[in-house]
């Protein structure tokens, strides 16, 4: 794999009228990681975008991926933009709904019930669940609704293996407060800034392999530090367009690269 080289610090941007371009930059450095584009098109996504040799996670059964159906964008309304279409969509607004963006449990896993939301909506709190200190939950929410948060789609499961899985979509109105969340309040430099009740010490997971990131969609991922008890974790904070995403797995003994790295890699295609 080749070696992640750090991307220089640009100048920080205006809090108002920010340049989307500026904003991916300024996030590739808080999260030093570089992102590479994969090239493909298709409607069948997690099956024809993606080499299966160069991706781990979609390479061969045996190497502990897990199989997921083929995934195919729900289509958008006649004539809109997808979120990524600068010239002709500068808010970045998913038209699609989001409910249908949201990755699939994968065969053979039981689907968490506590995440299935009202009508598919998620209620703010119990996103803000995830985190172990009350004081980031009422950090957090309080930013949220300062922000504007329209809604939270979610899904989660867990694999014959133990491995547990929750997906949070949080769309905002525009790609710029998407990305400020994710720049400004989701990370602190190379690490997330809320802790979760499930894990403790994380870091940016240097070792995520360049060809699972997905074009224009802006990622940190990260693995939870030895020594991390009866369970080990790993989160991904994501953004696209208008929304973020936030994924987070978590394995007694030890949470394996591969599954997450697929996860993290068809969420990514899903929302691009």
């Amino acid at each position: 794999m080749p070696a992640v080289e750090s991307v220089p610090a640009v100048e920080p941007v205006p809090p108002v009228k920010k340049d989307r371009r500026l904003l991916r930059a300024t996030l590739r450095w808080v999260a030093a990681v570089a992102v590479f584009g994969v090239v493909g098109t298709g409607t069948a996504y997690g099956i024809t975008r993606l080499d299966r040799t160069d991706v781990p996670g979609l390479a061969t059964h045996s190497d502990g991926r897990w199989t997921y159906p083929v995934l195919v964008k729900p289509p958008l309304p006649s004539g809109s933009p997808g979120p990524n279409d600068d010239a002709r969509n500068l808010a970045g607004t998913h038209y699609a709904d989001l409910r249908k963006l949201v990755l699939p449990a994968p065969r053979g896993a039981t689907a968490d019930a506590l995440l299935k939301g009202t009508d598919g909506w998620l209620p703010t709190k119990d996103f803000l669940a995830e985190f172990a200190s009350a004081d980031d939950r009422k950090e957090l929410g309080q930013t949220l609704l300062d922000r504007g948060l329209r809604h939270i789609a979610a899904r989660g499961w867990t694999t014959p293996d133990g491995t547990r899985t929750r997906i949070y979509l949080l769309q905002f109105d525009t790609a710029a407060v998407a990305e400020t969340i994710l720049n400004g309040k989701l990370m602190s430099q190379a690490a997330p800034t809320y802790a979760l009740r499930d894990g403790d010490q994380f870091e940016l997971d240097g070792k995520f392999p360049d060809p699972a990131r997905i074009e224009h969609v802006l990622l940190a991922p990260y693995t939870e530090l030895k020594p991390y008890g009866a369970r080990q974790a790993r989160q991904a904070y994501l953004a696209s367009g208008d929304t973020v995403g936030v994924i987070i797995q978590s394995r007694k003994g030890g949470m394996p690269a591969v599954p997450f790295e697929q996860t993290v890699t068809l969420q990514s295609e899903l929302l691009d």
